[in-house]
């Protein structure tokens, strides 16, 4: 019994460190299309992958961030300013990536544009501040991702949708990775969602600032029915 759990176990350690030692060749000629890089995440990502040596094409939502981005990371690194709640801002940023990667396609399109605000009870919160969420973090991703999936196929690529377990939007998000990840497979394609957590970033700070903007304009009977203690605690 011992003698069969210890092989097992050894089996299992040695798939592991097989898997571990797989490398991926020729970074020099694999692209990454990733959105959200003015900061956070998404903007430490891009250089990461260009310390790497792959070809990182990185969207901001401001020239000033894609200008800051441009200084920190080589001359392989590209940068284009993108709003992916705009029809015409996707499409003209398809346009570009095709210039870019030619006939080699996308290895990599990580959506990762997201905003938090506003972030808040559920009751607190107004239908326009949620469209407004839901517009970028889940309608902006979906129409990225149809937009750019001909050039991740062509490549056998990867979507890596950047996602959180706590909002109805990245929880749409999930939901239609799942789908995708089956639709796509036969073409070689793998779907990924990463599901980071809480980092320190800017986005945090909006997260609190949004907290507390929500609270100020809640009606007086919920502002009563919560209590100024139930808004203290939780800032």
């Amino acid at each position: 019994m011992w003698l069969y759990l210890a092989a097992l176990l050894g089996l299992y350690f040695l798939h592991r460190w097989y898997q571990e030692r797989q490398t991926v060749g020729n970074l020099t000629e694999k692209y990454v299309f990733i959105t959200g890089c003015s900061a956070g995440l998404g903007n430490h990502l891009a250089r990461h992958l260009d310390a790497r040596g792959l070809r990182v094409l990185a969207t901001c939502t401001t020239q000033k961030g894609a200008e800051q981005l441009d200084k920190v990371t080589s001359e392989c690194l590209k940068t284009t300013v993108l709003d992916v709640t705009s029809k015409e801002s996707v499409a003209a940023a398809t346009e570009w990536v095709k210039e870019q990667v030619g006939n080699k396609g996308l290895w990599g399109l990580v959506n990762n544009a997201a905003i938090a605000a506003p972030s808040a009870p559920s009751e607190w919160l107004t239908k326009d501040g949620v469209a407004k969420m839901i517009g970028v973090n889940f309608l902006g991703m979906i129409d990225m991702t149809l937009h750019m999936l001909p050039l991740v196929r062509r490549a056998r690529g990867r979507v890596v949708n950047m996602s959180i377990p706590y909002t109805a939007s990245k929880y749409s998000v999930e939901a239609f990775s799942d789908v995708l990840r089956r639709e796509i497979h036969p073409f070689g394609v793998r779907v990924s969602i990463i599901e980071p957590g809480c980092f320190k970033t800017p986005m945090q700070s909006n997260m609190i600032e949004s907290y507390k903007n929500a609270w100020s304009q809640v009606p007086s009977d919920i502002k009563e029915a919560y209590g100024q203690h139930y808004f203290e605690r939780s800032e």
